[in-house]
């Protein structure tokens, strides 16, 4: 009993409103189905664009911290600087001190004074 049987449809009100109601909602199946998943695309590209930005800005923030304590004892060792030659600058204005610089630099004497210049041994150059 192979046979084929051939089943016609009623052409009812009722039969082709209920066919068109579901012709219907596969319709708005199949769009809601799009719509998710042009969101979905939509939401994962402002998802890729808002990480990489993150991602970009954090490692330039990374750099900036670096190079701020580098810079900040670049200034330390500046301000220690600054200090010694102000320092040097009120030593300089004083006299007794250019007479002393001058004597030990330049081997300069005052009068009835004998400069001797004795050489410095390998000693004393380790211990300082």
């Amino acid at each position: 009993m192979s046979a084929s049987r051939n089943i016609t449809k009623l052409q009812t009100k009722y039969a082709i409103q209920h066919e068109n109601m579901e012709m219907n909602s596969t319709k708005r199946r199949k769009l809601l189905y799009r719509r998710l998943t042009v969101f979905s695309l939509f939401a994962g590209f402002v998802a890729f664009l808002m990480i990489t930005t993150y991602m970009t800005q954090l490692s330039a923030l990374e750099d900036k911290v670096a190079q701020k304590k580098q810079l900040e004892k670049q200034l330390a060792g500046l301000e220690k600087k600054q200090q010694i030659l102000k320092e040097d600058i009120v030593k300089l204005n004083d006299d007794e001190y250019i007479a002393k610089l001058a004597r030990k630099e330049y081997f300069l004497s005052e009068k009835n004074e004998i400069i001797f210049n004795l050489p410095e041994n390998d000693e004393e150059k380790s211990s300082d």
